[in-house]
């Protein structure tokens, strides 16, 4: 279980927002809970400095390159990129010091997994350099992948069948409780147990975690497996739930995988 960090653009600027109120041409509906006028490079250097790999770099839309970019300079080799990744430039991220590219709506068509797109985009950069996010909202009692910045529901659903399916097209997975993300009201625990129960590869977990309880919460119902991603809550983001510097100490570089 390891603290993975993020950093979350949108037009250029590091924000944190509530999951799902990001539409395209409404800006109106956006929920911010934190904006800054540090570069998203401040923060690429500060992971940099604490040794924390495998973080992420999510562009919230269009006008996020130059600022990813600077980013990624920051910490060459340490952060995946996603936002807007295909197979037509997934190449150019990784050139620009991406560890690896993030993907999700550019391999699903008409709401099923795009098979073949999936396979060129391994073909091309490797299984070892793509992450699959698979980020999901809950529909009844099941949790289904969604796209187009989590408004679109597709027919796949979170199951252990489907990430032993996928996981063989890419390194790891991320995962976003998108009804849960960034409202600091706790974790989604049934998703998190169902996860839990895979443990057959890497999986970062991010959504409502806010306080100890949540970590502790985390730990219990994925039997220690899940990495986990801290957004609002952090103070290093304006929150008050939780301390960036407790997280590197207790779930940083040095610790491991129960």
């Amino acid at each position: 279980m390891q603290f993975r960090p993020c950093i979350d653009l949108h037009n250029g600027r590091v924000k944190q927002i509530v999951g799902g109120s990001l539409r395209d041409g409404e800006e109106q509906t956006l929920q911010t809970n934190f904006e800054t006028d540090r570069p998203a490079a401040w923060f690429a250097a500060r992971y940099r400095r604490d040794a924390l790999t495998g973080g992420h770099i999510i562009q919230l839309g269009p006008g996020n390159g130059e600022a990813a970019r600077a980013a990624l300079g920051a910490w060459p080799g340490g952060m995946q990129i996603g936002g807007g990744v295909t197979a037509e430039n997934a190449r150019e991220w990784l050139e620009a010091g991406a560890s690896a590219v993030i993907v999700t709506s550019w391999v699903f068509h008409n709401g099923t997994v795009d098979r073949g797109r999936l396979s060129e985009l391994v073909q091309d950069i490797g299984s070892d350099r793509l992450v699959l996010d698979l980020s999901c909202r809950r529909r009844g009692g099941d949790y289904y992948i969604v796209t187009d910045r989590w408004q679109t529901f597709t027919r796949e659903k979170i199951s252990l069948e489907l990430l032993n399916d996928l996981s063989a097209y890419c390194s790891e997975l991320l995962i976003h409780a998108v009804d849960v993300e960034g409202r600091c009201r706790g974790i989604e625990a049934d998703l998190v147990a169902l996860l839990g129960r895979w443990q057959q590869g890497p999986i970062t977990y991010a959504g409502g975690i806010h306080n100890e309880h949540d970590l502790e919460q985390l730990s219990q119902l994925g039997h220690g497996w899940l990495d986990f991603t801290v957004g609002s809550a952090l103070d290093l983001f304006g929150g008050r739930g939780l301390a960036y510097s407790d997280l590197v100490r207790r779930f940083g570089p040095m610790t491991s995988r129960k």
